[in-house]
């Protein structure tokens, strides 16, 4: 079963996948797809608010900021990591239980960003935002970094995620009974 799905002027068929008895979701992945990821980027970029920095959490929307980052001719962006890694000094940490993982993650950021974050404006990038729980991690973070929030944008809104005012998106996704049918926004 897939769902057609128009966003940035292309056309994809994504798959539907069971995520437990009552729901199911539409999986967007823009992983290898080169010119969705462009076109995507360059229609949030239009949208955009203004920013000194970007932000995205690990790791599907790290193609998405690295070409926002390239078209914006901007030099660099911060990532959110799912485990922190050997070269991350002061570590922040924030916990987030996203729809698509099944336990209860926690989202880590290097002090070295967070200093460059301090008194910026940022803007906080993800592929899909569904619940809403990975960009309330990040924004944690970014607040704790002492940073400002310029704006929240994705490609897709998830579910009830299309009815919030305080994201950007370019286009709306249903979620899924376990018939395979599209719940209505």
């Amino acid at each position: 079963m897939t769902y057609e799905i128009k966003v940035a002027g292309l056309t994809r068929h994504l798959p539907v996948n069971k995520v437990n008895d009552e729901l199911m979701i539409a999986g967007f992945v823009i992983f290898g797809d080169v010119e969705l990821t462009c076109a995507c980027a360059a229609e949030l970029l239009k949208r955009a608010p203004d920013f000194d920095y970007m932000i995205a959490p690990e790791a599907k929307a790290i193609p998405l900021i690295h070409e926002m980052a390239r078209q914006s001719g901007r030099n660099d962006y911060f990532l959110v990591r799912k485990v922190p890694k050997f070269y991350m000094d002061g570590i922040f940490s924030a916990e987030v239980k996203s729809i698509t993982t099944a336990a209860v993650q926690t989202l880590y950021m290097d002090e070295k960003d967070a200093m460059k974050m301090n008194g910026k404006r940022i803007l906080i990038i993800d592929d899909v935002i569904s619940t809403g729980e990975s960009i309330a991690a990040v924004e944690t973070l970014v607040k704790k970094a002492g940073g400002e929030v310029a704006g929240r944008m994705c490609i897709l809104a998830e579910g009830d995620a299309a009815d919030r005012d305080d994201i950007i998106y370019l286009e709306k996704l249903p979620l899924f009974d376990s018939d395979g049918k599209a719940k209505p926004f």
